[in-house]
């Protein structure tokens, strides 16, 4: 490749400024204009995972529909989760999961719960004969301008969704992680410069890289490895299904040094290489994936 065959960042996805529009929660990747990249057209895949037996949570959308579709691309049988909501989106993800060959399925689970986010963990086991990489992708993220309009029962479900449910996954996984396994959550920039009414998601967040952290210390002399990715701005459902104040959103991402949002497509080659034996030597550690905003 000659150096003018290069893509530019600054212009190989698209920068544009949405037209205003917001969802319900959770949001639909299907009805946003311009509709996200998971990479559906774009990402090749060469083995590295092959063989390999994933859990995905949220691969209806998003970043978490990029990592599934990656990872069956890289050869791995998949697992993901969705919402009832969501069950348009997850259609689409099954479609493209469909024409990769490998054994896939999708499971609506509500991870606010216990009982059924660790039942789902033995379902994944069952249909994949076994796990070996997970990857906690799923989140709650809803803005409040006003501290003291933050509904409590938001808090807790913003708890419970992102942090309480990778607690609850990972330790009903432990038992069947061979040594090789991986484990890579989803942090973001908002756990060190969070936006004011992000005050739970921020808090969550942080909580996710210590947790990342902490979990490497106790697994990694086991052959566990356990890190995570840190997205920036990122063109997905959450942000437009009250994720942000509408005038964040008509700004997206303007503010990081490429200039524009990132893509879902662009996060998964990091799950993927935290994922993989390519990264053998990695745990413990935060990968980011900014756009150059600093973390």
């Amino acid at each position: 490749m000659s150096t003018h065959d290069l893509p530019d960042p600054l212009t190989q996805f698209p920068r544009f400024a949405p037209e205003r529009q917001t969802q319900e929660e959770p949001g639909l990747s299907a009805r946003m204009d311009p509709e996200p990249d998971c990479g559906e057209d774009t990402y090749v895949g060469s083995g590295r995972l092959k063989g390999r037996r994933a859990l995905v949570t949220g691969g209806d959308s998003g970043i978490g529909r990029a990592v599934a579709l990656a990872y069956a691309r890289e050869g791995a049988d998949v697992v993901f989760t969705h919402l009832p909501e969501e069950a348009e989106d997850a259609a689409r993800t099954t479609e493209l999961l469909d024409a990769e060959g490998v054994r896939h399925a999708a499971r609506e689970v509500d991870l606010r719960d216990e009982a059924a986010t660790r039942a789902l963990v033995r379902d994944a086991v069952e249909f994949l004969g076994g796990l070996d990489l997970i990857a906690n992708v799923a989140g709650e993220q809803r803005y409040v301008d006003d501290l003291a309009e933050l509904d409590p029962r938001q808090v807790r479900d913003t708890f419970e969704i992102n942090v309480f449910a990778l607690i609850w996954i990972v330790q009903e996984a432990l038992p069947h992680l061979p040594a090789g396994a991986a484990i890579v959550n989803t942090a973001s920039t908002q756990a060190t410069t969070p936006l004011p009414g992000l005050v739970d998601y921020a808090g969550t967040k942080g909580a996710i890289v210590s947790i990342t952290k902490a979990l490497a210390q106790q697994l990694t002399p086991r052959g566990i490895r356990v890190n995570a990715v840190v997205p920036g701005a990122i063109w997905t459902p959450i942000q437009v299904s009250l994720g942000r104040a509408p005038e964040q959103v008509d700004v997206l991402g303007h503010d990081a040094p490429l200039g524009r949002p990132g893509q879902p497509a662009e996060m998964a080659p990091a799950y993927v290489f935290l994922a993989s034996t390519e990264a053998s030597y990695v745990s413990g550690e935060v990968l980011g994936a900014t756009g150059g905003t600093l973390y």
